[in-house]
């Protein structure tokens, strides 16, 4: 497993202007519909003139677009270069989570660990699950909450997660979950959701699970028995990845 990389040091230097151009395009990717370069600006903190620079720019790279009314959207240039992160871990998972979410009919998705959250990489719902639970790619959390982290951290050893992230605690969950196997969480990112998650080892790899997530209650059978699947399935991609 790859060992990441330290999180950037407090006060060294960066530019402003790429942070603000990221941080429109989080904005929008966090948005739920289009947004005006008024309000861009005002949550980017800037002037209307240096928002639409940034825009300009972004839309030279078509990594956003206006629409007829000119507000802003994500546009399909950020789908490419999406593609190209973890390729070979998504390509590989991709089969695994297909038929892990239809015979659950749940959405079923990759979660990698980026410092302090949790960063959904794919995603793959229910052919005919019109009740699932949606988790889409680019969705974050913190670290400390839900199961995909847990079973991240169940991979490693107390000693060895305090060298690849200090400052993290180490959850119990963790070390039951290094015992049975498996992780579980309710009502930790969303309140009546719930997730099973196991985690993926995979050399050259960024420390990752496959999930899980549903709105159903299930016993702790039910809960075991995807826990299994999930093993299975996190072996599956393992063994696609290292052959």
């Amino acid at each position: 497993m790859t060992t990441p990389a330290p999180a950037p040091r407090a006060g060294a230097a960066h530019s402003q202007t790429l942070a603000r151009g990221i941080r429109l395009l989080e904005l929008l990717a966090e948005a739920s519909t289009p947004r005006t370069i008024a309000e861009l600006a005002a949550d980017l903190g800037v002037h209307r003139s240096i928002a639409y620079r940034i825009l300009r720019t972004l839309e030279d790279h078509r990594l956003v677009m206006r629409d007829e009314s000119g507000r802003v959207q994500s546009a399909p240039g950020l789908a490419v270069l999406a593609r190209g992160v973890q390729r070979d871990l998504q390509s590989a998972a991709l089969p695994e989570l297909t038929v892990l979410a239809n015979d659950l009919q749940m959405s079923a998705f990759i979660a990698v660990w980026d410092h302090h959250d949790c960063t959904t990489l794919l995603t793959v719902e229910p052919r005919h699950g019109h009740g699932a639970v949606l988790q889409r790619p680019g969705t974050r959390h913190p670290f400390d909450q839900g199961a995909p982290g847990i079973a991240i951290q169940s991979s490693q050893t107390e000693a060895q997660w305090a060298r690849i992230s200090p400052g993290q605690p180490y959850r119990e969950e963790a070390t039951r979950a290094r015992v049975i196997g498996y992780a579980t969480s309710i009502d930790e990112v969303i309140s009546g959701v719930s997730s099973v998650a196991v985690p993926l080892q995979v050399p050259g790899q960024l420390p990752a699970a496959i999930s899980v997530v549903y709105a159903t209650a299930l016993n702790p059978m039910e809960t075991a028995a995807i826990g299994q699947r999930l093993r299975a399935a996190a072996v599956a991609i393992e063994n696609v990845l290292g052959s």
